[in-house]
């Protein structure tokens, strides 16, 4: 029967932490063989009745004291600079990253890729790419848990978290809830399908849908009316979003911002929060009127008209 210890390593970030997990098991079971081995043999040495020298030792202590504090620091500094190194690779996705929204609610995984595609309890990557997902909750904690990646990352309810990975073996790997979010909590899962480029691109091609992300949502730009002060002819004068993402921001207090997902997402739902130098705080809070996904949809077209400044007036 075949019943592996661990799941498959199928991810770059698998392999290194598989090897940083194998060495701290290691080196816990060098610690408790030194702590252990001599305390058996010295409950036998010196036991009631055995004859021994019960003389007090004449040792080097201030050698052996020196010893194990110095050597164990370095060893847990260097374990720390090791584990610190994976995490910070784990932390931040590469800049060309494909990139998918994942949304959890009770008791479901719902994707979406920027091409438009949907997924429930599904999510099919390409082999050897890069992959950031961008999580959201609609109303309870939730965590995204892949094994098989080693990667798991939990889902806040008012915010953004981002986790990524990489894919190195074709096949279908199963995610999980992690967090307990209720009476149905087991049953939030599903699969990623890592396939070849080629059949990603075939699966995206199938029933594509018939608008992206980005095109989602620059109608709801305009259905929200958004596009009544954020133009350039617009009667209220507000702030440009042409260009905008990932640039500094400066606000009224005199302080400055990146304009990042985490800001965007501020800005919609609490706009007074953080003004523009130069504007009044005449935005309305969009609070309870869009969902998590119709954000994620205007951050898209946000991003998009930053990458093309002549889609701002289409």
């Amino acid at each position: 029967m075949n019943f592996p210890i661990f799941p498959a390593a199928a991810s770059t970030t698998a392999v290194a932490t598989d090897r940083l997990y194998f060495f701290l098991l290691a080196f816990s079971a060098c610690i408790i063989a030194l702590i252990f081995v001599p305390l058996i043999f010295f409950l036998f040495k010196y036991r009631r009745g055995k004859v021994t020298s019960r003389d007090e030792p004449h040792l080097p202590t201030m050698k052996i004291e020196i010893a194990w504090t110095v050597i164990p620091v370095f060893l847990v500094t260097g374990m720390f600079a090791w584990a610190a190194e994976i995490f910070f690779e784990e932390e931040v996705p590469p800049a060309n990253a494909l990139e998918i929204n994942v949304v959890g609610k009770q008791w479901m995984w719902k994707l979406q890729h920027s091409e438009g595609n949907r997924e429930i309890n599904e999510l099919h990557v390409p082999v050897n790419r890069a992959v950031k997902l961008t999580l959201a909750s609609e109303d309870v904690i939730h965590s995204f848990f892949i094994p098989a990646f080693r990667i798991k990352q939990d889902v806040v309810p008012g915010r953004f978290t981002t986790e990524w990975f990489q894919p190195t073996r074709l096949g279908v790997y199963r995610f999980y809830c992690s967090e307990y979010c209720g009476a149905d909590h087991s049953k939030m899962a599903g699969n990623v399908f890592v396939l070849s480029p080629p059949a990603y691109a075939a699966w995206l091609a199938h029933d594509s849908p018939h608008e992206t992300l980005a095109r989602a949502g620059e109608n709801l730009f305009r259905e929200l009316g958004c596009s009544g002060c954020h133009v350039g002819s617009a009667a209220i004068h507000a702030p440009s979003l042409s260009g905008l993402y990932g640039k500094l921001v400066p606000l009224s207090d005199g302080t400055f911002v990146r304009a990042d997902d985490k800001y965007l997402r501020d800005s919609i739902l609490q706009p007074a929060a953080q003004i523009v130098a130069g504007y009044q705080p005449l935005m309305p809070t969009y609070t309870g009127h869009i969902s998590e996904e119709e954000l994620l949809h205007l951050i898209a077209y946000i991003k998009s008209i930053g990458q093309d400044a002549t889609a701002q007036n289409p």
